[in-house]
């Protein structure tokens, strides 16, 4: 995520709406790294379902439960 967050500018983040209450460390860690970035939580299905528009994906070898997330960025002038 570090990595990701160096290279692009994110305007909001969404994960799924369990991350807080099934893996709460991880939650808490991605909030630490986004800071002030709004993070939208939507049902886990539907966090599925928004991938399908992705422009991008990284997949990383993660095996925390609800450890997806959804970076948005636009057009940076």
């Amino acid at each position: 995520m570090r990595a990701v967050l160096g290279e692009l500018q994110v305007q909001h983040a969404i994960v799924a709406q369990e991350m807080p209450i099934r893996s709460p460390e991880l939650y808490a860690a991605l909030r630490h790294l986004l800071g002030n970035i709004p993070v939208e939580l939507v049902p886990h299905g539907e966090l599925k379902v928004r991938t399908a528009t992705a422009s991008g994906v990284v997949r990383t070898g993660e095996f925390t439960p609800y450890a997806n997330v959804i970076l948005v960025s636009g057009v940076v002038f």
